[in-house]
């Protein structure tokens, strides 16, 4: 009798929590949780659950994915009826009579629990699952473990709020609506959620094409992956299926004649699992995309660039959007097998990568980052999961930065392209003292002692640039190179190319370090740049001076397919479109007799009109090539990337520290662009470079 009160007040106490809001001091609170309940029910008949976000190439075609929860998203019409039967077989046979609470059910765990708020167990509907299912892996998604715990936590307050929405939710909802959301929600193991995801997983095939024994087999492990694996306890996943398939004949699924019913139960039974030897889970993160070694990459500053550009992580893993990029694979296949042919992948202490740029004056496109090391986590492999085409490295371009000298000079109309310069043998600098003494500054070369601006930026002689950065002046040759494109490795790292903390206690920034220490070696080259940048560089040359973002991407899309704001910078003249094209001119002749990138030119087969400058650093532990055509701009940089860096040495290419016979940039670097963007320009008309104005000539 004593049992039998304290049931009827139980359940009296749950009925009351659950339908009538508290009276007196407690109003407010019932009020709140009315709203909190209201809240929850109508998200989950939104149905917006977490899903896989896809990211395309320029063309369309997925190059990655990205998810914390494998799901494939199904309508009612999409799921087979045999999964639908062995759900409701194995959890709620009585879905479709109750209104998403079994009151018996709940008097039977109030029984057991008493009435002091203790443990309760089982009497949970389809719906009230569905309930707890999005409480732990939706509204919990930061924390699936912990939010599981208080989702399942066996207690008469965990199961009052859970009935309440669920009593809700059966207001809002259609059964087959609340059955599909739980169908979709379901975790399956192995990363998968949602039968959809899971039919793929388990068994390559959608779940509309779900046999008895398959659909029998999710049904019993779902809510219970681990426990149930079907890959690490198939014996205990055999015996759990097999109780569903018992289940659902009990619940009419093989028909009405019971000796029928029987024998296929049987036949189902005798089944074996069926699961496939490699479950099908789709590739996630940059590392496991298709072409990953090659495209991931791009992914990786692609993901950056977003997240700069206001997309949080948790729109990227859980949002579903559909990420269009700029990622050539044409592009992006040429520049990777032009770098493992100058450098090998596993080549030990040397990496060789290269960025492409397509320029424009509304965008400019990134059309490939590449290595000749592969993107991974493999690093015994001589593999790297850093975007090193994109971020700025600890190593410097070398002459190349005698290209921000040489516009710094012709801004101030100091010299034009046609304008001779002194290029004595040796030069002492008394503007960039080194200590108390002059800077004694010597060419790797032999040269005039005078020469056109043109032709030392083919040819490259140091005292020549080191004489015109002081007319032009440090600071605005530092400010040149960034007005042109090297933004981020001047004021976002520091000189070892770290990337700036926000309080900039390890600053100052690069740029800033160059100008108050009078780093007149700046137009030689030594510091930490971005390839990218540079590559970025030639492509405002080659767009009339227009510099904008080096950007990965065309649009992101929401899971409705509507276009999400980004916040990109915007495009801006950095120089005048008559100095640019100028420079543009002066620069012409790297490939031409003399040029420092003639001879790579003419060995890969070169014939286009192209703007280019090499670049090698004193100690020869690095080199670079910048060039471009009015179609593609693209920079190469082959750098010592071991924890030592040494002396390179070509022909073979290999580390040779304490020689004096080092690579230089002509050598790997050019042979690396030509050979990438001859295979880039395949098909492509010849496009002349515009002409030079008359004032800067």
């Amino acid at each position: 009798m004593v049992k039998l009160l304290g049931l009827c007040l139980t359940a009296g106490v749950l009925l009351a929590a659950m339908v009538f809001p508290f009276v007196g001091g407690l109003g407010l609170a019932s009020n709140r949780a009315a709203d909190t309940v209201d809240q929850t029910s109508g998200d989950l008949a939104k149905g917006e659950l977490p899903l896989v976000t896809t990211i395309q190439d320029m063309n369309g075609d997925p190059i990655a994915y990205l998810y914390d929860q494998y799901r494939i998203p199904l309508e009612s019409k999409d799921i087979a009826d045999t999964m639908k039967g062995a759900i409701l077989a194995i959890e709620d046979k009585r879905f479709f009579d109750h209104q998403g609470v079994d009151w018996q059910g709940i008097a039977r765990a109030a029984a057991k629990a008493g009435v002091d708020g203790g443990a309760t167990q089982g009497a949970s509907t389809l719906t009230q699952q569905y309930v707890k299912n999005y409480m732990a892996f939706v509204l919990g998604a930061d924390n699936e473990q912990e939010a599981w715990e208080k989702a399942t936590e066996a207690t008469i307050g965990r199961k009052m709020r859970e009935a309440r929405v669920a009593l809700q939710l059966e207001q809002q909802m259609s059964k087959e609506e609340i059955l599909t959301g739980y169908l979709n929600i379901v975790p399956l193991g192995n990363q998968t959620y949602g039968v959809g995801a899971a039919a793929k997983a388990y068994f390559n095939t959608t779940a509309d094409k779900l046999t008895v024994p398959q659909a029998a087999l999710l049904a019993a492990i779902a809510n219970r992956p681990s426990s149930l694996n079907p890959g690490a306890s198939p014996d205990k996943a055999l015996e759990r299926r097999n109780i569903v398939i018992d289940k659902m004949r009990e619940n009419g699924a093989f028909g009405a004649d019971e000796t029928e019913a029987k024998k296929k139960a049987d036949e189902f039974k005798a089944a074996p699992l069926g699961v496939v030897e490699d479950l099908q889970i789709l590739p996630k993160g940059c590392v496991g995309a298709g072409d990953g070694p090659i495209y991931g990459f791009f992914c990786s500053y692609l993901l950056d660039y977003l997240r700069e550009a206001g997309i949080t992580n948790k729109e990227l893993q859980r949002g579903g959007l559909t990420i269009k990029t700029t990622m050539d694979p044409k592009a992006t296949k040429a520049a990777k097998q032009s770098a493992e042919q100058q450098v090998p992948k596993t080549q030990n202490g040397i990496a060789n990568v290269m960025s492409v740029v397509q320029p424009g004056t509304d965008k400019h496109r990134v059309r490939a980052l590449v290595a000749s090391r592969d993107y991974g986590n493999k690093a015994e492999l001589g593999q790297v999961a850093r975007p090193v085409p994109a971020e700025v490295l600890p190593f410097g371009p070398g002459s190349v930065n005698k290209v921000f000298t040489a516009a710094a000079a012709m801004e101030r109309n100091i010299i034009g392209i046609d304008k001779q310069m002194d290029v004595p043998k040796v030069y002492y600098s008394k503007v960039y003292p080194n200590g108390g003494a002059p800077w004694k500054v010597e060419n790797a070369g032999n040269y005039g002692e005078k020469m056109t601006l043109t032709q030392a930026l083919a040819q490259s002689p140091n005292t020549g640039f080191v004489m015109l950065q002081e007319k032009a002046g440090l600071g605005n040759v530092v400010d040149m190179a960034y007005r042109l494109g090297m933004r981020e490795t001047l004021q976002g790292a520091n000189r070892a190319g770290e990337p700036l903390k926000e309080d900039k206690s390890n600053g100052p920034s690069q740029g800033d370090w160059t100008k108050q220490n009078n780093a007149g070696s700046y137009t030689l080259g030594p510091g930490a740049t971005s390839v990218l940048e540079l590559a970025n560089v030639a492509a405002t040359i080659v767009s009339g001076g227009t510099w904008c973002p080096p950007s990965p991407v065309e649009q992101v899309l929401d899971r409705y397919g509507k276009p999400m704001p980004l916040k990109e910078l915007p495009c801006e003249q950095a120089v005048n479109t008559e100095l640019a094209n100028s420079l543009a001119q002066g620069m012409s002749q790297d490939t031409a007799a003399g040029g420092t990138a003639a001879e790579a030119a003419r060995s890969t087969g070169w014939n286009r009109p192209v703007i280019g400058k090499t670049g090698t650093t004193e100690e020869h532990k690095s080199v670079a090539f910048m060039a471009a055509t009015p179609q593609y701009a693209g920079a190469v940089m082959t750098y010592a990337d071991g924890n030592r860096p040494e002396v390179i040495c070509a022909n073979p290419i290999r580390l040779c520290g304490g020689s004096n016979a080092g690579v230089f940039g002509g050598q790997v670097a050019a042979p690396t662009w030509f050979n990438a963007m001859k295979a880039i320009h395949d098909g492509l008309p010849v496009v002349p470079l515009p002409p030079a104005a008359d004032r800067y000539k």
